[in-house]
């Protein structure tokens, strides 16, 4: 484990902290973010990452650099599935475009809660029980398996099991308040879909853990290093979900990239154990070398799909589109917010 002083704990903490509120005053006021705006965002979080990880370099050595860096870089690639996830929970929902930066916002802060849980979790488990790693690769190349024969596991936001248990908890009205999760009727207190639609971020989050942290364990088992890194690809997903929302179906390739990604870092990790269990003659995959194969393959994966594009769109991959509201097209029969509540942001009157 790596000796990381206390203030570079405290700098993190306080980096994110103020990120986040700094985040929630720009966009206290509902509106719908769009590509400049966006772009800005990811140009400040993708920087605050990089400067995050030369202060790493500089206190901790060349090794944690490259470590933080691949991990982040990582995550950051894997969490592309996320955002295609994110756009089926709006479309599902009928989200207006105005209220989704609120719902990735309090999914985000969700994310940095359970992904510290877990990858704790991990770091302890891994420095305990290292044949655990093979338990690990095994998961990952299952996970390559279902990608490369399209047997991703399909997901229905209103059936997740954190909907289900909001809706068994309080009652869920059928129209939203503006950015409120709950109101008042008949003198009861109610959820809104706003706050079903945060329950089902998080149950997808929870979904993805699953193949992200074993990833990035295989990067690192320092605490310092895998949590750093995912929180600062974790805090770029809202700003990235808004500037790819519409581009995500034309790289078509990515998926694939992914899939070569998983199943090196499978790789990497069998070697890992086998050379912590078995013999120190086998060798393991250095970070530098993990590092350049995740930024070769992504980066041939984007310039295939921009070079040969799909020759039709497959119909259902992004629901993009949306209305002159700004509201996402939901499942048939589902009835969309009022008028009244699309335009003043406030329930109808009664509520």
């Amino acid at each position: 484990m790596l000796d990381v002083p206390l203030w570079l704990w405290a700098a993190f903490a306080v980096t994110v902290v103020v990120s986040l509120t700094v985040d929630l005053l720009a966009h206290r006021e509902a509106h719908v973010i769009g590509f400049k705006e966006a772009a800005a965002w990811s140009g400040v979080w993708v920087g605050l990452a990089l400067v995050f990880g030369a202060v790493v370099f500089l206190v901790l050595g060349a090794t944690p650099g490259v470590e933080y860096t691949t991990a982040w870089l990582l995550e950051k690639s894997l969490s592309v599935d996320n955002l295609f996830v994110f756009a089926l929970i709006f479309a599902y929902f009928r989200v207006p475009r105005a209220y989704q930066h609120r719902v990735l916002f309090f999914g985000v802060m969700g994310a940095l809660v359970f992904r510290g849980v877990f990858l704790a979790a991990g770091v302890a488990v891994v420095s305990r029980f290292t044949a655990v790693l093979f338990a690990f690769a095994a998961v990952l190349f299952y996970s390559t398996y279902k990608i490369l024969k399209e047997e991703e596991d399909s997901f229905d936001p209103g059936r997740s099991i954190a909907v289900r248990l909001l809706r068994k908890v309080a009652p869920v009205r059928d129209e939203y308040a503006g950015m409120r999760f709950f109101v008042k009727e008949a003198g009861k207190r109610v959820a809104t879909p706003l706050l079903a639609v945060v329950a089902a971020i998080e149950a997808a989050d929870l979904v993805f853990a699953v193949d992200s942290v074993p990833a990035v364990l295989a990067v690192s088992d320092d605490a310092f290093i895998v949590y750093t890194s995912n929180a600062f690809a974790i805090l770029g997903l809202r700003a990235l979900y808004f500037l790819l929302a519409g581009l995500l179906d034309r790289f078509h390739y990515l998926s694939k990239g992914l899939a070569l990604i998983l199943s090196f870092i499978g790789v990497k990790l069998i070697l890992q154990a086998s050379h912590k269990l078995f013999s120190s003659s086998i060798p393991e995959i250095p970070s530098p070398i993990g590092l350049a194969v995740i930024v070769t393959v992504l980066t041939v994966s984007v310039v295939l799909s921009i070079r040969r594009p799909r020759p039709t769109t497959v119909e259902g991959t992004l629901p993009a589109a949306q209305d002159e509201n700004g509201v996402t097209p939901g499942p048939a029969g589902e009835q969309p917010p009022t008028q009244e509540t699309r335009e003043t942001g406030d329930p109808p009157q009664g509520s």
